[in-house]
């Protein structure tokens, strides 16, 4: 009996924004990496989100263990990009009321 090893295709891709994103799913690759750097299994990972097949995150975590520094650096100018809108948000949308602005719009 002959056994057949072969390469396994890391499933990520990456979207028209530049966002890298588990093969099939609308999942960031963020998420498993901060869930995974929070101590979860695999196991558990998936179980949180039941798109992810158990193959495809072991692949992934291994992925990032051999490129931690470029997934590191991706994700912290992930991390940068979502400060710099939160900050334009802030300062060109009023905040002041909005929930109550909302629930005025509900009641017309």
């Amino acid at each position: 009996m002959t056994i057949v090893i072969e390469a396994r295709a890391v499933p990520l891709v990456v979207n028209e924004e530049g966002i890298m994103m588990v093969q099939g799913t609308r999942i960031p690759v963020d998420t498993i990496v901060y869930a995974f750097r929070q101590g979860a299994t695999a196991e558990e990972i998936v179980q949180s989100y039941d798109t992810l097949k158990l193959a495809d995150v072991y692949t992934i975590i291994a992925y990032y263990l051999d490129h931690q520094h470029e997934i590191d650096s991706y994700l912290e100018r992930r991390e940068a990009k979502s400060k710099e809108v939160h900050q334009f948000i802030d300062v060109h949308f009023d905040q002041l009321g909005f929930r109550e602005r909302l629930f005025a719009r509900q009641n017309v």
